[in-house]
């Protein structure tokens, strides 16, 4: 839980759901780096840029000596709490010796596409990206196409068909919540009740925020709504709010701790996280609205570290990668690939908060929709 870095994002359109169930990781193409674009200076970094795979380079040998004689990585947007992108960054870091420069870690997904076009043509603009579908379509003119060595295990409805941007990992929409200070939530219609009054909050402004977004469409759905219409979800904040439960505060991971924000709409795996320090905390989604979405990769087509950027797509994309934000509480966009090939981490799996019901997703459309209906509505609702 943290504050808003996915602005005005939502889930590329998916086929099928985030299921709890490839392939082994990228393999050496056997290129000797002597020949190799790696071992050619400047050339090398032209090359990259213009690499739609590591085969396309010459191999994942030639690829990773490339990125080490970059020697950096830019990322952006990446808090060490979200996904368990503090322990994957690390272990990139390690594993190849390459130094990873994180800039604002709380910023938005919009601070992202900004960042690659205002830092342009410098050594300081992101080399990646990582975003919410709505944002990543909408600048699909500033990414590179990039196919990662297990690019077969994810499912075409979750990538972009030549690379461009792919989906990496998910969860469910949840209400998370402190046990030792309300009662257990069954339902989301339980927030209205007086136990919970002064302790309701979203995890951002859903005229800004993607989770805060997707908490009022949850809502929208358990009160009759559908993907196609956030209003019922709007009129029951107006509800919460009428009641003296609903609160205007920016849910963190510090409000949780402090107890401020006792009980918070956010994605499963960022609320599970708050367990670390409020052992008290729960975590449940509500089977009469399982709302899922995935957020999205994409390589910065003027990456100041062209090889760094593919090599950290091909880690992400690998068993190690993937199970590592499992680890995190998110659900990688391999996991049924690696679960029917063994590969999956099987703890991590099964320490997933569980879900009933059938999942639905909101489309990039719908998505845009909700996000415009806000906009008129939201702070007349709350007031």
């Amino acid at each position: 839980m943290r504050t808003s870095r996915r602005a005005l994002i939502s889930v590329f359109a998916v086929g099928a759901a985030l299921a709890v169930t490839a392939c082994s990781p990228p393999t050496s193409e056997g290129t000797s780096t002597t020949n190799s674009p790696a071992a050619s200076g400047s050339s090398a970094a032209a090359d990259a840029k213009t690499a739609t795979s590591a085969a396309a380079f010459g191999g994942m040998e030639a690829l990773v000596a490339a990125a080490k004689a970059e020697g950096q990585l830019n990322v952006i947007a990446l808090p060490p709490d979200w996904a368990n992108y503090g322990e994957i960054i690390s272990t990139f870091s390690t594993k190849y010796g390459i130094k990873v420069n994180s800039a604002q870690p709380d910023g938005s997904s919009q601070d992202e596409v900004n960042a690659v076009k205002q830092l342009k043509g410098t050594d300081r603009a992101p080399d990646v990206l990582d975003m919410g579908a709505a944002v990543t379509v909408a600048n699909t003119d500033l990414y590179a196409p990039y196919q990662v060595a297990t690019w077969a295990d994810i499912p075409d409805a979750q990538k972009e068909a030549t690379g461009l941007y792919v989906q990496d990992y998910g969860g469910y929409m949840s209400i998370g919540y402190d046990s030792a200070k309300v009662p257990d939530v069954t339902s989301v219609a339980d927030l209205l009740k007086p136990e919970y009054k002064g302790k309701v909050a979203l995890n951002g402004d859903p005229t800004a925020a993607n989770a805060a977004l997707n908490g009022v469409m949850m809502a929208s759905i358990a009160n009759g709504g559908s993907v196609d219409d956030i209003t019922k979800g709007v009129d029951f904040f107006a509800k919460l709010k009428k009641a003296g439960n609903f609160i205007p505060v920016q849910a963190t991971s510090a409000t949780v701790k402090n107890g401020t924000t006792p009980v918070v709409f956010d994605w499963d795996y960022l609320s599970a996280a708050a367990k670390a320090q409020v052992p008290t905390w729960k975590v449940f989604v509500p089977k009469e609205s399982v709302l899922g979405g995935y957020y999205n990769q994409a390589i910065n087509k003027d990456a100041p570290h062209p090889a760094a950027a593919r090599l950290w797509q091909e880690f992400l994309f690998s068993d190690e990668g993937q199970n590592l934000w499992l680890k995190g509480g998110a659900r990688p966009v391999r996991m049924d690939a690696m679960t029917k090939a063994g590969t999956i981490d099987a703890a991590a799996a099964a320490a997933l908060p569980p879900v009933e019901g059938t999942p639905v997703f909101m489309s990039v459309d719908q998505s845009a929709k909700a996000s415009e209906a806000l906009k008129t509505s939201w702070q007349k609702a709350i007031s």
